[in-house]
């Protein structure tokens, strides 16, 4: 690990007023706007090569206007594993060696982060809790560099705060479960660094069912308020889990099995479950997974919403990677989210859905979250 960069999260800054933060601050709608005449042109978007969107001028303004008001939470995001292995790019402008800056992520209407910190190698225990490790310092120095773009949550509050002060929300998680053999230490830890998703998919705890060590883990998440992560858990494994936890479920990137057979995507067993624990299915934009075009991802998002319902569907684009890596024409890096609200407000959407599969849904998750936690903290012992 590298010594030079401390361990220790910053602290984000306090909002006095956190829950009267619906009506988001004017520098946020103006790193985020732009126009259907100024979709940025670089490596990956639209303008790039990729055959642009079939949809109307006015669904795209439609669409800016939308998320200048209810910016996406976008549910995984490897750049922390890829600057890792490519330390030189500067995030802060346009950077054609990946797929996401902060130029693209305000061009996009991104308003906060779920930042990966799973490995992408297989290794022991140890190996695995290490390199997570690396990750958390990694993250947190890319923070301390791009202030004035990246800002350090903790809370739904804190996303709200950051949104309202023109800043992208960074949560640190999902992390590996694996980590995690036989002891919760490695989950508290975790937790005081500032990190607020686990993904449990691989653990011994959570491989063939979820152990009675791996209950005690969801009991755990549940009073810290941390989330979980079923992104690769088996379906059976998936609804145990879900059905554990007093507190909302997320899969952080998925797409519908039912559409396109991959072990990635979540079948509609799954999507019933998280519907009956008020969870959160965020879909991919893995070529892999959905299809290789802007439609076949509207679908995969149309058909999470009509299984597992409108409070129950968010986005996980799964970008943060080099070149090389498929994705659908359009939707080739975080700028364009505008064109996908749009072919959905072509589909026939409302403002409301579409407000809470962008924004609304993950802010409720974490706040479920937290008053889970709280509840569980406050409870005395019979």
């Amino acid at each position: 690990m590298a010594a030079s960069l401390s361990l220790l999260p910053p602290r984000p800054e306090p909002n006095a007023m956190a829950d009267l933060q619906d009506e988001p601050h004017t520098d946020y709608a103006a790193h985020s706007a732009y126009t259907a005449d100024t979709v940025p042109a670089g490596p990956g978007s639209t303008g790039a090569g990729d055959p642009a969107a079939p949809v109307t001028g006015s669904a795209l303004e439609r669409a800016v206007a939308l998320l200048s008001e209810h910016p996406v939470t976008d549910g995984h995001n490897t750049l922390v594993w890829t600057l890792r292995q490519s330390p030189y790019h500067d995030i802060d402008t346009p950077d054609s060696g990946v797929d996401t800056d902060i130029p693209r992520l305000r061009a996009g209407g991104v308003g906060a982060q779920f930042w990966s910190l799973l490995p992408h190698e297989d290794g022991t225990a140890d190996q695995v809790l290490s390199d997570t490790l690396d990750q958390i310092d990694m993250a947190l120095a890319l923070m301390r560099r791009y202030p004035d773009g990246l800002c350090l949550a903790l809370t739904a509050d804190d996303m709200a705060d950051a949104r309202n002060r023109g800043r992208i929300a960074s949560f640190l998680g999902p992390v590996p479960g694996r980590t995690l053999t036989g002891s919760l230490g490695a989950l508290r830890a975790f937790h005081a660094l500032g990190v607020r998703i686990l993904a449990p998919a691989g653990a011994p705890w959570a491989r063939d069912e979820l152990t009675p060590f791996g209950h005690e883990v969801v009991k755990e998440m549940n009073r810290l308020g941390m989330l979980v992560d079923l992104t690769g858990c088996s379906p059976e494994v998936a609804c145990q889990l879900a059905g554990a936890s007093k507190a909302s479920v997320i899969v952080s990137h998925t797409a519908a099995a039912a559409l396109k057979p991959h072990p990635g995507n979540v079948t509609d067993e799954v999507l019933l479950a998280l519907r009956a624990a008020q969870g959160l299915a965020m879909v991919t934009f893995d070529a892999a997974q959905t299809g290789d075009s802007l439609h076949a991802v509207a679908d995969h998002v149309e058909h999470v919403r009509a299984v597992a319902g409108p409070d129950c569907v968010g986005l996980g684009a799964t970008f943060g990677t080099e070149p090389g890596v498929p994705r659908p024409a359009g939707l080739t890096d975080p700028s364009g989210y505008p064109r996908l609200v749009a072919e959905l407000l072509e589909r026939g959407w409302s403002e409301t859905d579409l407000a809470l599969l962008t924004w609304g849904n993950a802010q409720r998750v974490l706040r479920d979250a937290e008053f889970t936690a709280r509840a569980a903290q406050h409870r005395r012992p019979a």
